[in-house]
């Protein structure tokens, strides 16, 4: 063994009481396959792959102070990685002799180190007791973040005193943006004796998760689809085994298997206006369904598609959507009205709220006509049914997210004179959505866009309502 690695080898007695030792920031790392990890391993280390992957995404969220401790069958592969890493200025040890060399037992338990978007929301929906532990430093926490999680930031889950806060009789989920410090605090939690997993791709992934109910199945089947992460919804309707699409949402693809599974076929998409906290799928589910594509015609788009202005009327199998122009949101915005009984509204009016005005920087002008275009809208039947294009961050969406007309006309917003309204709605300062002037050029061209880029263009919360109160 050369002198360097000399120097930077421990014990298993060594190793055996740093485990011991809670107050010192540790991390033990078994290199070995998985499967031989899961056969045995030391109780307290993890299993970790490193890769490119992890040396650039993983290893600079290690703090700097933590010891870290590698692992492999006899030291061969753990001795130079870890002589790599003290090159890059880490508290890099091996173990010398691995664990061939180890006397103190081996633990045979197998907990995954990671869970993906769409496991932990089936756990959620079954009220599983599952805490969420968000690693970000608390601006970020304060900024959006999955309901229900608490805000510890990764630098504290190396701490005794914090770490004894947690319980060990539920299932611990670490949340970050991208699922790399998130990974390290699963890390950290393990030699303390408590089971956490990551949750893979972090906000990034959960912001892409899409969900989707039945909430009306008479002479058209409607199937409100959201993107849980987002709070954007979407709709799938369905007549004679054609389907329309409203507001579609990435990944385009969802859309046509949930579609093929309810016996339908896509003939037609179409946006309620150009939105500013979301990329658009329109255009891509409309290329890759066969489907006609409608936008309004009242905005400016740089690709082809057929335009809609009010009044105009389309069928989807035995069903007739008309086209209601309704600006105050974007002065292009589109409600469409199905079968008289159900108006997909948009960012114009929510299950709780009202759209915004100002993205546009026009805030006073589209004020007024926002106010115009709820006045009108109110003036539907009672019955109508409001289905929106958001919903808030708090609202439980298990039953799918609607109001009525009738309802509407009791928001107190809703009951003001119009110069109190927009003197109201003006004055109500709130942040804007995340790059949303990015996402509106890119909905007005169309893209080009690549899939990998829309998770964390759209990471954040949606932020295009005012509270109806």
């Amino acid at each position: 063994m050369n002198t360097t690695l000399e120097k930077i080898s421990i014990s298993a007695d060594d190793l055996s009481k740093f485990l011991q030792n809670k107050t010192e920031p540790l991390l033990v790392f078994d290199l070995r396959p998985r499967e031989d990890f899961v056969e045995g391993h030391i109780n307290g280390s993890v299993h970790a792959v490193c890769d490119a992957r992890a040396k650039e995404t993983i290893m600079p969220k290690i703090p700097k102070d933590a010891k870290i401790v590698l692992v492999c069958d006899d030291g061969s592969v753990s001795g130079p990685t870890a002589e790599m890493m003290q090159s890059y200025g880490f508290n890099a040890y091996f173990l010398q002799g691995g664990v061939r060399g180890w006397d103190k037992g081996l633990a045979k338990k197998n907990v995954e180190s990671i869970v993906s978007a769409e496991e932990l929301w089936q756990d959620m929906q079954k009220k599983r007791e599952i805490m969420l532990v968000d690693v970000r430093e608390p601006d970020e926490f304060s900024d959006f973040r999955i309901p229900g999680s608490m805000n510890i930031p990764l630098v504290n889950l190396f701490k005794p005193d914090v770490v004894a806060t947690l319980p060990k009789d539920k299932k611990i989920v670490t949340v970050c943006p991208h699922g790399n410090r998130s990974m390290v605090a699963a890390f950290a939690l393990a030699r303390n004796g408590i089971e956490a997993r990551g949750l893979f791709g972090g906000l990034a992934a959960w912001g892409q998760l899409l969900s989707a109910k039945e909430i009306a199945g008479d002479r058209a089947k409607i199937i409100q689809i959201r993107k849980v992460g987002k709070g954007c919804l979407s709709y799938l309707i369905g007549s004679d085994g054609e389907a329309l699409v409203i507001d579609p949402v990435h990944p385009a693809e969802k859309y046509v298997e949930l579609a093929r599974e309810n016996g339908l076929k896509i003939a037609k998409v179409m946006d309620t206006h150009q939105h500013a906290d979301h990329v658009s799928a329109a255009k891509e589910l409309a290329r890759i369904a066969g489907a006609e594509l409608f936008m309004s015609g009242y905005e400016n788009y740089d690709f082809q598609s057929s335009r809609l202005v009010d009044g105009d009327a389309i069928t989807i199998g035995r069903s007739e959507v008309r086209a209601i122009h309704t600006p105050g949101h974007t002065s292009g915005s589109l409600s469409y009205l199905l079968d008289g009984r159900y108006l997909f509204s948009g960012d114009i009016l929510f299950a709780d709220g009202i759209g915004r005005p100002d993205l546009r920087d026009k805030a006073k002008e589209f004020a007024g006509e926002l106010y115009n275009t709820l006045q009108s809208l109110l003036r539907l039947p009672a019955h109508v049914t409001v289905l929106p294009a958001h919903h808030a961050e708090e609202t439980d969406a298990s039953k799918g997210v609607s109001t009525t007309i009738d309802k509407a006309k009791r928001f107190p917003i809703l009951q003001m004179q119009q110069n109190e309204f927009i003197n109201k709605v003006v004055g109500t300062v709130m942040p804007r959505p995340m790059n949303y002037e990015k996402i509106i050029q890119l909905n007005k061209a169309g893209g080009p866009l690549k899939n990998s880029e829309i998770p964390d263009l759209e990471m954040g919360p949606n932020r295009c309502a005012i509270n109806a109160s």
